[in-house]
Formats: structure tokens, C-alpha cells, sequence
């Protein structure tokens, strides 16, 4: 017996017991079931931007301010090093462009494959 057809058999044992309630007994159970009901949360539809505000206000109201402060230098940390690596890369390949243009080599050796090669490897150093 698969799991779909015991709940099949559940739901009809229920309900044949169902009308075999006294009258008190069911009305007591629909005044039980309208309480529920009054109780239970109500569906609000929200925008997109509600929701996410909502979201980041529920998030945001449990981090204490030790919490706040170490993301932010940490955020701090991770753009100063990223700045820090384009700049380092950018000085890097100022030096090799201007010691290209400083030297007397002749147009073929720019298109030579084997420069390509050796610039790579003399950078890497």
C-alpha cells in the first residue's frame, strides 16, 4: 500500500466519522475552526521593493553594532585591495611600456611570436 492510497483511506475513515458526530460536538468544532481562522495571519501583497526592505529591516534588526562595524572593515579591506592590485597591475605595465618605447628595437620584433613570449616571462620576474 503506497503512501497516497493510505491517506486515501485515512481521508474516507474520517469522513464516514464525521457523520457520526453528535450535534454539540460539530459545533463546537466549527467554533474551534472559526477561532483558528481569526487567528491566523493574513496574506498582504507586497511590491518587489516592500519586500526586500522588509527583508533587510527583519536581517538588519538582529546584528548588534559589533557585528555592523567588523562588515564594514572588512568591506573597507576588500575595496582598499582591490584598488591597491589595479594600481600595482597598472604601474607594472607603465614600466614595460615605457621601457618598450625607450628602446631602439625595430617594428618586427613586435610582431615576432617569440616576443610575445618573452615579454610574458621577463614580467613575470
Amino acid at each position: 500500500m503506497n503512501e497516497h492510497h493510505f491517506t486515501y483511506k485515512i481521508r474516507q475513515h474520517l469522513n464516514r466519522g464525521l457523520h457520526e458526530l453528535r450535534p454539540e460536538i460539530t459545533t463546537r468544532l466549527a467554533a474551534a475552526r472559526q477561532g483558528a481562522l481569526a487567528h491566523q495571519r493574513q496574506v498582504v501583497r507586497q511590491s518587489v521593493m516592500a519586500t526586500v526592505g522588509s527583508y533587510a529591516h527583519h536581517h538588519l534588526d538582529h546584528l548588534h553594532l559589533k557585528q555592523l562595524f567588523t562588515a564594514l572593515a572588512l568591506l573597507v579591506c576588500v575595496v582598499f585591495s582591490a584598488f591597491w592590485v589595479a594600481d600595482q597591475r597598472v604601474t607594472e605595465l607603465g614600466a614595460i611600456d615605457s621601457a618598450l618605447l625607450a628602446d631602439e628595437l625595430p617594428i618586427k620584433a613586435f610582431t615576432d611570436k617569440g616576443f610575445d613570449a618573452w615579454l610574458k616571462r621577463a614580467s613575470s620576474q
